[in-house]
C-alpha cells in the first residue's frame, strides 16, 4: 500500500500585491517541514507540485530541510483557484487591502459566498475553469499517483486542491470541502493511503513539525 502526503504551501503574502510569493516565515515553515521528515527517516520516490510560484517555493524549502535532490513533477491540476475573480463575481469593485480583522473576516465572508455560487455553477469567475474541470485537475493528479506509484508520495499544492481532494475520496458535498479549505494551515499535512484502486484518507491538515513551543508562533493560515 502506498502512501502520499499532501502539504499545503508555507505562508504566502496575504494582502501583497503579490500573493504567490512565500513570506520568510512561510520559507521556515517548510525547511522545518522537511527537517522533521528527515529526522524521522522519510523517503519519496517521486514529488508532485502545482505549478505556482510558492508550491515551488515550498517544495524548495521541504528539500532543502529533508536534504533532497528530488526533481518535481510540475501539474498545472494542482493549482489553487483565483480568489479574486471568485469574490468579484459577488463583489464587483475591488476589495481594499485587509488591514483589520473585520476586513480579513469580510475577505473570507465574500470568498465562501464566491465559492459557493462557482461550484454550483451559478457563476463563473474570470479566466478560472468551471468547477467541474477544476475537480478533474485535481482527480487527475490523484489517478495519476495511484497508476504510477506503489511507495511514498509527497504532493505540494494549496488549501482548495488539499480539500477538494479529501472531500473527493470521502464523497462528501462540494460545499463542505469550503469548510475544509477555510480551516487548512500553512504547510500542514494531509495524509492518504494509497491501491491501485482508490484512496483513504489518514489525516487532515496536521502540524507535526511545529509541535512545541518553540513553533507556536509560526501556525499561519493564510
Amino acid at each position: 500500500m502506498g502512501r502520499l502526503l499532501l502539504v499545503r504551501h508555507g505562508q504566502a503574502s496575504f494582502g501583497a500585491a503579490n500573493y504567490d510569493q512565500l513570506s520568510e516565515l512561510g520559507h521556515r515553515q517548510c525547511v522545518r517541514l522537511g527537517e522533521y521528515l528527515r529526522e524521522r527517516g522519510e523517503t519519496f520516490e517521486a514529488v508532485i507540485t502545482g505549478t505556482l510560484k510558492r508550491h515551488e517555493q515550498s517544495w524548495l524549502g521541504i528539500a532543502e530541510g529533508l536534504g533532497a535532490k528530488h526533481e518535481a513533477l510540475p501539474w498545472a491540476g494542482l493549482n489553487e483557484y483565483d480568489s479574486e475573480a471568485v469574490i468579484a463575481t459577488v463583489h464587483p469593485h475591488k476589495l481594499q487591502k485587509p488591514e483589520t480583522p473585520e476586513m480579513v473576516r469580510h475577505h473570507f465572508r465574500l470568498l465562501r459566498d464566491g465559492l459557493q455560487q462557482w461550484m454550483a455553477g451559478t457563476a463563473q469567475p474570470a479566466g478560472m475553469p468551471s468547477y467541474a474541470e477544476f475537480v478533474a485537475g485535481i482527480v487527475g493528479a490523484l489517478d495519476h499517483v495511484r497508476s504510477r506509484h506503489a511507495g511514498d508520495v509527497l504532493l505540494v499544492s494549496s488549501g482548495g486542491p488539499i480539500s477538494t481532494a479529501v472531500g473527493q475520496i470521502l464523497g462528501a458535498p462540494a460545499e463542505a470541502t469550503i469548510e475544509l479549505n477555510l480551516r487548512i494551515r500553512n504547510s500542514s499535512v494531509t495524509e492518504f493511503a494509497f491501491t491501485p484502486k482508490r484512496h483513504m484518507l489518514v489525516t487532515y491538515n496536521t502540524l507535526p513539525h511545529l509541535d512545541g513551543a518553540a513553533y507556536r508562533d509560526w501556525v499561519t493560515y493564510t
